[in-house]
């Protein structure tokens, strides 16, 4: 009789320690990236200038824990690149150059992914350092980048440079060909995010 009065009250106290210890389901949520009020740009930079267009975003999730970024991904259409600053003949050149497998060979590689790996706070509310996981023509690299998200809003933004060359695209580039004078399309480009999510 003495073991069961000893057992019974210290079986409750590890109930109760486990209830306050061990994180409920409405601390950790997955939210919902809506693309079609999902913008991505994107800019690269050559000798002579430069040029600047849109991508579309496919389907993506950020995860949050006790209302903090935790993960997230987002997937990339590859057949919407579009050019924005060219008209005519000369956008739909570049357009299709871009698709083609000196670049990103969209027939063959439809998607790309930015699947988050890691998340730092930066001691503001909102503001992230991330490492991610990018995924471009087949090949995936770490990357890091800051980001801010306003969950009051639904938004996420970031600046993200990459380097084409990481991920197999190396047309123009200085770094691999030799004597290209002005036609040298510089290694990194830039992409510019804003995702817009909500609960589903």
């Amino acid at each position: 009789m003495k073991k069961f009065t000893l057992i019974a009250p210290l079986f409750a106290f590890a109930v109760m320690a486990m209830s306050f210890t061990q994180p409920g389901s409405a601390a950790a949520e997955s939210l919902k990236v809506n693309p079609s009020n999902s913008e991505l740009t994107w800019n690269a930079r050559k000798v002579t200038g430069s040029h600047e267009g849109t991508v579309n975003i496919k389907t993506g999730s950020l995860e949050f824990n006790n209302d903090l970024l935790s993960g997230g991904y987002f997937e990339i259409d590859m057949n919407t690149i579009t050019v924005t600053d060219l008209s005519g003949d000369s956008k739909g050149k570049l357009e299709g150059h871009l698709n083609s497998d000196d670049f990103f060979g969209v027939d063959q590689y439809p998607t790309a992914m930015l699947r988050i790996t890691k998340v730092a706070s930066m001691g503001k509310d909102g503001e992230y350092r991330i490492t991610a996981n990018a995924t471009v023509k087949g090949v995936t690299k770490e990357i890091r980048f800051n980001a801010n998200v306003d969950q009051a809003s639904g938004t996420a933004k970031a600046e993200i440079v990459l380097d084409r060359t990481d991920f197999n695209v190396r047309y123009g580039s200085g770094s691999f060909f030799d004597n290209l004078g002005d036609k040298t399309i510089y290694d990194e480009f830039t992409l510019n995010v804003k995702l817009s999510f909500a609960r589903s």
